[in-house]
């Protein structure tokens, strides 16, 4: 599995970490640190049976997306292991999960996961996985206590293998 994904600014992704890292010491559970998935927002999740089959189509997006602020507002569940922080699905954050689709969705020998479709997509950034229920009550007493509403600056794209997390290209998005 690849994940085509977007990271933020140095501040917000400090803060994300800090959430990251301060709920795997409350809960036990250390899958985010100990496989080193930094803070990112994926925009696709496709099986392939390499990275170099999914490069170009990756490349081509280098200096056509650009750089803009999303609004983090709310903490979620995806039921039964995932804690997540996720962003106010603005026009800027659909356009380019509309633009990582249409690069990437007519490659022989891939499947995009049907999660990560166009109108499928929940955006999101995993703060905790593989939570047990008590781990799950112990990470989201964290973020009750640690969560407000925050901007973040996207500032790249990456193309990463998954477990453990892996870059395989990143690249800085346009300035605006």
């Amino acid at each position: 599995m690849y994940l085509i994904s977007v990271y933020f600014d140095n501040a917000s992704s400090a803060r994300l970490q800090s959430l990251i890292e301060q709920i795997a010491k409350a809960s036990g559970n250390h899958y985010m640190t100990e496989k080193q998935v930094p803070p990112h927002l994926t925009l696709s999740a496709i099986e392939a049976r390499s990275a170099d089959i999914l490069m170009p189509a990756v490349k081509q997006l280098q200096g056509r997306l650009g750089q803009e602020t999303i609004q983090f507002v709310t903490v979620g569940q995806l039921f039964p292991y995932v804690l997540y922080t996720m962003p106010v699905l603005n026009p800027y954050l659909q356009e380019l999960a509309l633009q990582v689709n249409h690069a990437v969705r007519d490659i022989p020998d891939t499947t995009v996961s049907k999660y990560y479709r166009p109108q499928s997509w929940l955006p999101h950034v995993t703060l905790g996985k593989t939570l047990s229920k008590e781990q799950m009550r112990q990470a989201f007493s964290v973020v009750q206590d640690r969560f407000s509403v925050f901007e973040a600056q996207v500032t790249e794209l990456g193309l990463a293998k998954v477990n453990p997390h892996d870059d395989v290209l990143r690249f800085p998005l346009l300035r605006n």
